[in-house]
């Protein structure tokens, strides 16, 4: 994906060009098809391409309009024709999405945003009034952060910038570790104080002395779609879900999709195919690659990759990681990592995927990211029965309740007190054991971070919308924030089929029992794609999530994590108990289970720690290391890389 930098200065002192030199040389490797610059007045803005579609290549970014806004965008708009439709007279077929995007903003301003479907990241600068309009589409898929200082305004869709380039010392936010450390921070976080990401499905205006975030689109929660046949929901799941890996197949070159044998990655390529042999996709061919580990008993996905592979004729790059479990967790000193998730993965399995990429010409990758939250592959009666105990539908309930306790094979009363729990405050009935903090942080950071340790989860309400969809609005919460998260590939672009918008909006308006029943899982996508995805990978049962190779990675090594804890930087900031954490080190080193993924956060944001510490950015507290690390070399801590 392209990237985007600016500084305006809110005093009016002139720019001087000179300081976005230090800018050019960090987004240069993410914009290897040119530079457009613009450095006037009190304005400087540079952006550096990816191409990844033929009509992006005919764009010249920034992009002054006749009132004299300057805008740039990256992104892909799914919805062009029938924005080209609406804007009459302005555009033709052959227009860019830079040239619809502006069309669009000159005759609806901020409107504009709602009425863009697809990924994107948008910057309007307006001279006239001193403002900037900073927005990104509904499920985040870009990113864009800002800074708002006294006298001027930084912002960019990559972070790194605005830590390296940043006019006085930083700080780090605690609210934002703490979601590290659970189940992901607030999209509107970074790791730093001053420095904001503008939220999914919002704009941000900030002018000198004011700073507004407005939400520019929302779910609709009276919209019900309803069908008299299960047939009917079928077929329009088909078109919506054909359509969003459609949209994603907008690629002069060839797209790379991950399959892992399961069910989201491979109706993802099943459907490319058949979209492909009707010549209904612009990208010539769609490539694979696929992981797999024959040692591990858990995570055997080569028989079902491979049966997507015959049904397709073609077989695509596979990956060994049996020999890549563990491997030295740590960040480019040649580059600096902003988050904790910036690893430098530099493991053998990385270096195979991107030779891969490399040989194959690809631009694009597909990902499956978010087709078992939207599908309904966590197999959950909870938000079906809240719905009826809203609506005191009790016949339909008490019918219910015994339908999938016989499945679940669990008394339905406790079915029932599960589900009129959700709508009782947490400070009443606790969280559940998978929603306690883990139990090597602190005890005062776990007051301070309550919230963001527990996930930010609202219990459901009674009155209003629809529980089910509370529930997803919820789950749709969760997945921003785990894409807020994520880093952008300097070579890559990645598209997500499962988190478009229109295939989302019609997910949570049908009914939830089209989406899961009490004997199967994902009913409707199962149903829907019988005869384009093979019958072994529609009927297998979910793939197990991989836990002894995390854990054996993490013993292999705990005498020399433990030797360390007392040095933790992490414990110095008061974020983790030092004891507390070697007690739970000890634990894996004697086959006791611990929880796995917040340990390998709290590994990973310790070596991010003394990552920050080794580029003196930001202020951290002082360590007395062991004589023989020396000051400037401490402990580095080696683990499994986790997802």
């Amino acid at each position: 994906m392209s990237v985007q930098f600016g500084k305006c200065n809110f005093d009016g002192k002139p720019l001087d060009p000179k300081d976005l030199d230090g800018v050019r040389r960090v987004l240069a490797r993410y914009g290897p098809d040119g530079e457009g610059y613009i450095c006037k007045d009190n304005l400087g803005i540079l952006y550096r391409a990816f191409h990844t579609t033929k009509e992006s290549r005919r764009e010249r970014q920034p992009h002054v309009s006749e009132s004299g806004s300057v805008i740039t965008w990256d992104g892909r708009l799914d919805n062009r024709k029938d924005l080209i439709e609406r804007l009459t007279g302005e555009l033709s077929p052959d227009s860019t999405d830079l040239e619809i995007v502006v069309a669009a903003y000159n005759r609806w301003g901020t409107d504009t945003f709602r009425e863009l479907i697809g990924d994107w990241a948008f910057c309007a600068w307006n001279p006239a009034d001193q403002s900037l309009v900073l927005a990104k589409d509904f499920v985040g898929t870009r990113h864009m952060y800002y800074s708002v200082e006294k006298d001027h305004v930084t912002w960019c869709t990559i972070l790194d910038p605005l830590i390296l380039f940043a006019t006085h010392s930083l700080k780090l936010e605690e609210e934002y570790i703490a979601g590290w450390l659970s189940f992901f921070p607030a999209t509107h976080l970074t790791p730093y104080v001053g420095i904001h990401a503008v939220p999914p499905s919002s704009f941000v205006r900030v002018s000198r002395g004011t700073k507004r975030v407005t939400k520019y689109w929302d779910f609709d929660p009276t919209k019900r779609i309803c069908y008299r046949t299960d047939a009917a929901y079928e077929e329009h799941f088909r078109s919506v879900f054909e359509e969003s890996v459609r949209r994603r197949l907008r690629s002069q070159k060839p797209v790379l999709a991950e399959l892992s044998g399961g069910m989201d990655s491979s109706s993802i390529v099943c459907m490319a195919d058949e979209i492909i042999a009707k010549r209904g996709a612009e990208t010539p061919r769609l490539d694979t690659v696929s992981y797999y580990n024959d040692s591990e008993p858990n995570w055997n996905e080569r028989p079902f990759f491979t049966k997507v592979e015959e049904r397709r004729c073609r077989k695509g790059c596979h990956i060994n990681v049996d020999t890549h479990t563990s491997y030295d967790f740590e960040f480019d000193q040649d580059w600096f990592a902003a988050t904790p998730a910036s690893a430098n993965q530099s493991d053998q399995a990385t270096n195979e995927f991107m030779a891969c990429v490399a040989s194959q010409g690809n631009r694009v990758v597909l990902s499956g990211v978010g087709g078992d939250e939207i599908t309904g592959g966590v197999p959950t009666a909870i938000p079906e029965l809240a719905n009826l105990f809203a609506r005191a539908d009790l016949a339909t309930l008490v019918h219910q309740l015994k339908v999938w306790a016989l499945q679940k094979r669990e008394p339905w009363a406790y079915l029932l007190f599960h589900t009129v729990r959700e709508f009782v405050p947490l400070n009443i009935i606790g969280a559940p054991k998978y929603k306690q903090p883990a139990p090597w942080l602190s005890s005062g950071f776990v007051k301070r971070n309550q919230v963001a340790l527990q996930g930010y989860r609202l219990r459901m309400n009674l009155f209003g919308t629809l529980p089910s969809l509370q529930d997803n609005m919820h789950t749709l919460s969760s997945l921003r924030r785990q894409l807020a998260c994520f880093c952008p590939c300097p070579t890559l672009e990645k598209r997500y089929p499962y988190l478009d918008r229109d295939l989302v909006e019609f997910m949570y308006a049908i009914p939830r029992e089209q989406v899961v029943r009490p004997h199967q899982r994902r009913s409707l996508m199962r149903r829907a794609l019988v005869g384009i995805v093979p019958d072994t990978i529609l009927n297998r049962r979910r793939k197990a999530f991989v836990v002894r190779a995390h854990m054996d990675a993490v013993a292999q090594r705990s005498a020399e994590s433990i030797n360390s804890t007392s040095e933790m930087i992490c414990t110095a900031m008061g974020l983790v108990d030092g004891i507390a954490f070697a007690r739970a080190l000890k634990a894996i080193d004697n086959g006791e289970e611990i929880p796995i993924i917040p340990m390998m956060r709290t590994l990973a944001l310790e070596c991010w720690l003394n990552h920050l510490r080794q580029h003196n950015l930001v202020a951290l507290p002082t360590l007395r290391l062991p004589s023989k690390y020396g000051p400037a070399s401490p402990p580095q801590m080696q683990f499994w890389k986790f997802g």
